[in-house]
């Protein structure tokens, strides 16, 4: 009997894909960082199995409607909006995603990224390298605490929740705004649930961990940053369309708020002139989330181990549909 085909859209170490080989017949595109073309994309899905796609791909619904012999995609992120889901549940295709696995270096980036932007991080080291570094004056770079602040957070995932046990470690005030209560992370955490509006107003750093949906698209636009404090931080670490960038950029242009962090854009990659790359109080980040050696290889391995386990017969770890 015939081994299942699964095509991988990037290049993936050996070393991960090696101990799966005796199961799955694996091909892959030979790029690490170049994506996969459109063509060759439809070509495999033809042809294949299994999918093991990356978030940049899109599996929409002319793809799968062609897709004959196409049984699971498993994509290598949490966010699955590059994925049709309905068509794919409507052709019987399974699909997957990697949540848990890179909750904690998530939480650590985004926590970095707030750390980086308050206190003027990535600003101060440009400073040094352009040799502008001179006497010492008072106010020179000061950034502004995040010790004892208010930290709040819109989505209270997994993610939320680990963004949230590091602000208790700054003895920060946390609120949150999540379609539904998070009782357990009220009573662990200490977490406060207010409407998104009392969020806006009441938070130093106002932290968006929501995934993408019609609801979340834009949510945070140019009233809502109107509405967040003068002195307030925004930071973004989930999907770039929860934002309108144009309204961001005005807000911070009219210092509406004090500064943005964003490891997310509305369309990436961003070109090095992007209006926002030009505001001294924005620190952007290449969307580098999960980004450590450690948790990458534990989401490829997480996506294998669904696959493998679908065409085993039993049921995949992580099902999103």
């Amino acid at each position: 009997m015939s081994k299942p085909y699964v095509y991988v859209t990037r290049l993936l170490p050996e070393h991960i894909i090696e101990p799966y080989s005796d199961e799955l017949e694996i091909q892959m595109w030979p790029y690490e960082e170049q994506p996969v073309s459109i063509e060759k994309l439809e070509e495999e899905s033809h042809r294949a199995d299994g999918l093991l796609t990356m978030l940049t791909d899109k599996v929409d619904q002319g793809l799968v409607e062609k897709s004959k012999h196409l049984k699971i995609v498993a994509n290598m992120a949490v966010g699955y909006d590059n994925i049709d889901v309905d068509a794919a549940t409507k052709f019987d295709i399974t699909v997957t995603n990697t949540p848990d696995v890179l909750t904690d270096t998530t939480a650590d980036l985004t926590f970095g990224l707030l750390m980086a932007t308050a206190r003027r991080m990535v600003e101060a080291n440009q400073y040094i390298k352009d040799g502008k570094w001179g006497p010492w004056s008072p106010l020179l770079l000061a950034g502004t605490d995040i010790h004892h602040k208010t930290i709040g957070i819109y989505g209270m995932g997994r993610i939320g929740e680990a963004v949230a046990r590091r602000a208790r470690g700054f003895d920060m005030k946390v609120l949150y705004h999540n379609r539904s209560r998070k009782t357990e992370a009220e009573e662990k955490l200490g977490a406060v649930y207010v409407e998104f509006n009392e969020l806006l107003e009441q938070s130093d750093f106002v932290v968006c961990m929501a995934p993408l949906t019609d609801e979340t698209h834009h949510i945070f636009d140019a009233e809502a940053f109107r509405n967040m404090k003068k002195e307030a931080v925004f930071i973004n670490a989930s999907r770039g369309a929860t934002m309108n960038e144009d309204d961001l950029y005005h807000a911070l242009e009219q210092k509406d708020i004090a500064g943005a962090g964003l490891d997310v854009f509305e369309q990436e990659p961003i070109g090095k002139d992007h209006p926002l790359l030009q505001l001294d109080q924005v620190v952007c980040l290449p969307h580098i989330g999960s980004a450590t050696v450690e948790t990458r290889h534990k989401m490829m391995k997480l996506c294998l181990d669904n696959l493998v386990r679908y065409f085993r017969g039993d049921s995949p770890l992580t099902k999103v549909n």
